[in-house]
């Protein structure tokens, strides 16, 4: 990724956790600059994870998003509701989050990773028990009236 023009601006290569010193964790990591043409790009990443990508317009980062071979999550920070419909309609993912760090659903929706990201035959709850094979998208989304005074969350919502 370095090598590549990346950027680790949160390193968690090097996290200790206690009682667990032998283990191998990886603590929050955030990397920015990141490119299509990338190994990172390329590769599918879960855990304390983030890669950061930028992009002139919303189309053109739907072109990113859905030129990727993966589509587990994508999330858009917008006070736009037709900026939210329009990426919520054109993005394959199968978690879409618009307002929320984590486009998770609560445990009785289906995981409902696209593409690259999905595995099986079926999603192993939800609605896609009943709908076969059909590719679903799970929506989350957190709205206020002030989009700049709201209140950051990284957490699930209680």
């Amino acid at each position: 990724m370095l090598q590549e023009g990346a950027n680790v601006v949160l390193d968690g290569s090097d996290i200790v956790v206690p009682g667990f010193e032998n283990g191998y964790f990886v603590g929050p990591t955030v990397i920015t600059g990141v490119k299509p043409h990338m190994t990172c790009y390329k590769n599918e990443f879960f855990g304390p994870v983030l890669l950061l990508m930028e992009a002139e317009t919303l189309n053109d980062a739907t072109d990113i998003l859905n030129n990727n071979p993966y589509g587990n999550g994508s999330v858009i920070f917008t006070a736009n509701g037709a900026v939210a419909r329009k990426f919520i309609n054109e993005v394959d993912s199968g978690h879409i989050g618009v307002n929320v760090s984590v486009p998770i659903p609560v445990p009785m929706f289906a995981f409902t990773g696209s593409r690259g990201s999905f595995r099986g035959d079926l999603n192993y709850s939800g609605r896609s028990g009943l709908q076969f094979h059909t590719q679903l998208k799970t929506v989350t989304q957190h709205w206020g009236e002030n989009l700049a005074d709201m209140r950051r969350q990284v957490s699930f919502p209680e």
